[in-house]
């Protein structure tokens, strides 16, 4: 057998050592949100389930969530610019869309300096509740830890928002709209801080609408925070419902930016495609940078 000259061998090392390399971020332990009981729970929902579709566009979904956690994903410290998001995916309040809604998104906020924080909500729909009480609560239970975690994973209280698609949108809003209405009786220090997003995100979000206006569970006001939108035109959940939001802040006198694509259906998340809508995540950095939350402080 010839032997491999060991110039040769050193000059494929510098080649390998040469070539750019992209880090994976290295997520947190999940961390239980509910430190006993979780409210409202009464047993009857099943062993909690993950399963990966196949296909051209596979989805892993996770069900049966009774446990409720938060997972974080921090920027390379060379990039970290303070802000974090609370990351909700979507799935009709019935499963949660894991790596297209929430481990992509995570990433992709890395990559802009920004932490992400997924949140693994109760699903699905509990029977005889609001389908989005129970995710609600976890919503601003989850707020207030991340909150209070600001300093051990260096981030800037002031600057954390909250991104959700299709139904984990409508949770978004939910929780941009009821922070000063707590949804469960306070049960340790944290639930003392604040459950308000500084800014949210909503792509594609779904269940906004009852008739023309906005459903009930969304009361905005001047308070709600400044709001980012993404739909596309052709999605079978109307865009309705995100232009309705917009005008309300407007009407609020509460900024805001609309983006209705022409095409890109439902369901996109961050992943490429010959559709305008697939441009989102460009303008959303865009718009957060314009609104200072991508400053270094």
């Amino acid at each position: 057998m010839q032997r491999f000259p060991i110039y040769c061998l050193s000059f494929l090392l510098i080649i390998l050592v040469s070539l750019p390399v992209a880090f994976a971020a290295e997520p947190s332990d999940p961390i239980e949100i509910w430190p006993g009981a979780v409210p409202g729970e009464k047993g009857d929902v099943g062993e909690e389930t993950s399963t990966q579709g196949q296909g051209a566009k596979p989805v892993r979904r996770v069900t049966n969530v009774t446990r409720p956690t938060i997972t974080c994903y921090k920027p390379p410290e060379d990039k970290d610019t303070g802000a974090a998001v609370l990351i909700c995916p979507g799935g009709g309040y019935n499963i949660l869309a894991m790596d297209l809604e929430g481990e992509e998104v995570a990433e992709w906020l890395n990559s802009i300096g920004v932490t992400g924080v997924i949140l693994k909500y109760r699903v699905p729909r509990r029977k005889g509740q609001p389908p989005h009480l129970a995710p609600l609560q976890d919503a601003q239970r989850a707020m207030s830890i991340v909150r209070g975690r600001a300093k051990e994973w260096r981030i800037d209280p002031s600057r954390i928002g909250i991104l959700g698609f299709s139904a984990g949108g409508h949770l978004s809003a939910t929780a941009g709209t009821n922070f000063d209405n707590r949804q469960y009786a306070a049960i340790d220090d944290v639930d003392r801080l604040s459950c308000r997003p500084d800014f949210i995100v909503l792509v594609y979000p779904a269940y906004m609408l009852d008739g023309e206006q906005l459903v009930p569970e969304l009361p905005v006001s001047e308070k709600t925070p400044p709001t980012f939108f993404a739909h596309a035109a052709d999605d079978k959940l109307s865009c309705e419902g995100s232009i309705r939001f917009f005008l309300e802040l407007k009407r609020n006198k509460v900024p805001g930016e609309l983006h209705v694509y022409s095409s890109g259906g439902h369901g996109f998340g961050l992943r490429p495609s010959q559709h305008p809508a697939s441009t989102w995540p460009g303008r959303c950095e865009a718009w957060m940078k314009a609104m200072g939350w991508l400053e270094r402080h």
